[in-house]
């Protein structure tokens, strides 16, 4: 997606909490490295940002990355869903990516996955004040509309288009949530007779869990509801090596955040032990929504050469380098 002829953007930097700040540090070194000229403008968000302004999310951060061309995240604790949900309402980010692919040295379980779910990011189970108390227990309200599934499945199909993928397979649980899933299966076979050349399937979700184990090579685009979607792409994420290696960006018709999934990680906050690559593989997802395809294939190249040579490695990939160390070699492959 190319929102621009340029090579100068100006990019909202939040670091968050915990180890977010470490890989947003080494990510932005790499970056340096690239023939872009970035602006980085640096704003606050998460539980220190509480403990400092007594709010998760202060407005003038929210006007950043408004004003912004893109917004890189790195991790919030437990004021996330206070943080990264908000966001997302607030922006309009309709869509969740989370590629999940295999790269060498990094325990995955297959080493010929390469796949993208497509979440729907501002309904489901995942919206704000839809819980309450009752007498006996509590309630959540699920809401499915035809407007935001009709673009996030249309948007997996023109991801597929444009990224040369030939299938899109819908994940839902229509057998039993008969009204909000079974919506969406039928929005999904109205939109995909739009796409003749794109090959559709659906599967239950139950069923897609244990697909991921015994058979991911099928998958090329899963597109899907909130919930499942967050659940279905950590274990995507357990499939090829763990959070560490999982990217996600967040796309809205004028805004995109690009954040890792693993999380603010406090045990081993601030002791340079965390992985690098899912906040450089977020960085690299940037690039792409940027327009700024040859650099991104650069840093690919370089994360890749770097795990294929196995010695800059983190230790949750069996090495021993720290955070930065392994950054630098990343950079020094560019």
């Amino acid at each position: 997606m190319n929102i621009s002829n340029k090579n100068s953007y100006k990019i909202a930097v939040i670091p968050g909490d915990g180890i977010g700040v470490e890989v947003m540090e080494a990510t932005i070194k790499v970056l340096d490295g690239l023939d872009i000229d970035f602006e980085y403008e640096y704003g606050l968000a998460g539980d220190k940002c509480k403990e400092k302004k007594g709010i998760a999310l202060p407005k003038e951060t929210l006007d950043l990355i408004k004003n912004s061309d893109a917004c890189l995240f790195g991790a919030a604790g437990e004021t996330a869903s206070d943080v990264i949900v908000r966001i997302r309402q607030e922006m309009k980010m309709f869509a969740n990516l989370r590629p999940v692919k295999s790269y060498p040295n990094t325990n995955a379980l297959f080493d010929n996955v390469d796949f993208m779910i497509v979440r729907e990011n501002t309904e489901g189970l995942y919206i704000a004040n839809q819980e309450e108390l009752i007498d006996d227990g509590a309630i959540a309200k699920r809401i499915i509309t035809k407007e935001a599934e009709e673009r996030i499945i249309r948007y997996a199909f023109d991801y597929a288009m444009q990224n040369n993928k030939n299938k899109v397979t819908a994940v839902h649980k229509a057998n039993v949530l008969k009204k909000t899933d079974g919506l969406f299966k039928e929005i999904f076979y109205e939109i995909a007779e739009e796409y003749p050349d794109i090959d559709a399937e659906d599967f239950y979700v139950d069923a897609t869990a244990m697909y991921l184990i015994t058979n991911p090579e099928n998958f090329e685009v899963i597109v899907t509801t909130n919930l499942f979607g967050d659940i279905l792409s950590d274990e995507g994420a357990g499939i090829v090596g763990g959070l560490g290696l999982i990217p996600s960006a967040n796309i809205g018709e004028d805004a995109a955040l690009f954040e890792p999934v693993h999380g603010s990680a406090p045990d081993i906050a601030g002791e340079k032990k965390a992985n690098p690559i899912a906040m450089l593989l977020s960085a690299e997802m940037m690039l792409r929504y940027l327009g700024e395809n040859k650099e991104a294939d650069r840093l690919d190249n370089a994360i890749l050469k770097v795990l294929e040579e196995g010695v800059e490695l983190t230790g949750d990939l069996g090495g021993s380098a720290n955070t930065f160390e392994m950054a630098r070699a990343i950079k020094n492959n560019l």
